[in-house]
């Protein structure tokens, strides 16, 4: 068994429902980063791989017609909780390395808190998935570091790295452009992780 198959197999199990379980309350906090995104960008189409309990969903389908949201997970215990907390929105079962979707489904495909959980050998397979089900725009939201370093994790190892992701995604994709970046703090509904958007040329 791989260690991309072990890993999904953990997060589609109990491993991912006590995740979900600690997670449990969205962070109403989290609207305003989106709803200054969509409105800055002109979004109208959302993917995101990796959704949970729909905590990024649920202000985005705010803003949005939920019809034009989507968002793919492995755990099905998660996907149940993102169809309550964001009704109407389109929630799929996947694995991110093999999306169902059409090349260019939505203007923005994303992850938040996502790539730090795949390991080396599948993380260029989910990051051109991501491009692949993109428009327009590319979302990354991750813990960052210069070089990769594996963080231990609930007691998992090889389950959490942090990297310099923006400089993955233009090594692999060069046709994807900065055109806004930050880091989102505790403050505002998030666990301190770097983002970058990306557009592609």
């Amino acid at each position: 068994m791989t260690q991309a198959t072990e890993l999904e197999q953990l997060w589609a199990g109990e491993f991912g429902i006590a995740y979900n379980e600690r997670n449990r309350i969205l962070d109403e906090r989290r609207e305003a980063f989106w709803t200054n995104l969509v409105e800055t960008y002109g979004i109208r189409s959302v993917l995101e791989i990796g959704c949970g309990q729909g905590g990024n969903l649920k202000p985005i389908a705010a803003k949005l017609d939920p019809h034009d949201v989507w968002g793919v997970d492995i755990n099905e215990d998660a996907l149940a909780l993102a169809r309550l907390h964001a009704p109407g929105v389109n929630v799929v079962a996947s694995r991110a390395r093999r999306l169902p979707f059409r090349d260019g489904l939505a203007d923005l495909a994303f992850t938040v808190g996502v790539l730090i959980h795949q390991p080396e050998t599948t993380l260029p397979i989910v990051m051109a998935e991501v491009v692949r089900c993109s428009s327009r725009y590319v979302l990354w939201g991750e813990y960052h570091a210069e070089t990769t370093e594996e963080i231990p994790y609930h007691g998992q190892s090889g389950a959490l790295y942090r990297r310099d992701y923006g400089r993955i995604y233009r090594e692999l994709f060069p046709e994807l452009s900065v055109v806004g970046e930050g880091l989102l703090t505790q403050e505002e509904g998030f666990d301190r992780v770097t983002w970058q958007l990306l557009e592609k040329r």
